[in-house]
């Protein structure tokens, strides 16, 4: 038959790989001991997830800046919005909140302040929590 595929497996080459399933080998030119770039590597997703928050939630690129001292500002503000981004990903886990840091961003960012000067001496401010999620993350962080 015109255009027949025939194929093979060589059982043997076959079982030959199977030896090497589920080991993983590393390649460094680093002077660190084994056990410590084998740790080091099992712990490159956490600063995977850092680079991935700074990118995407934190927005640290474009940069549109052309001065030196910008540029170092830009880049020192994004640092500090990263430290306190861990800071309410480690209250929320220490509080067994159950919700993401992204999560209690977008609550937090529902939740709105109002200010009514009734006087030139008088004035009322009201925290406005319409929703149930809005009062649980009061109250996680003992606001209410």
């Amino acid at each position: 038959m015109e255009g027949e595929i025939n194929i093979e497996i060589d059982e043997d080459k076959f079982k030959q790989d199977a030896q090497w399933d589920g080991l993983k080998g590393y390649q460094t030119n680093t002077k660190l001991a084994m056990e410590k770039v084998i740790e080091n590597y099992q712990h490159l997703w956490r600063i995977e997830k850092a680079f991935r928050i700074s990118k995407t939630d934190l927005k640290i690129r474009p940069i549109y800046h052309r001065v030196q001292i910008r540029i170092e500002s830009h880049i020192c503000l994004s640092f500090v919005a990263y430290k306190v981004y861990k800071e309410l990903e480690r209250q929320l886990d220490e509080k067994n909140a159950g919700m993401s840091p992204e999560k209690a961003i977008d609550i937090a960012k529902s939740i709105y302040k109002i200010k009514v000067e009734t006087s030139a001496t008088e004035t009322i401010e009201k925290v406005i929590i319409i929703k149930e999620e809005q009062k649980t993350l009061f109250q996680l962080f003992g606001l209410i």
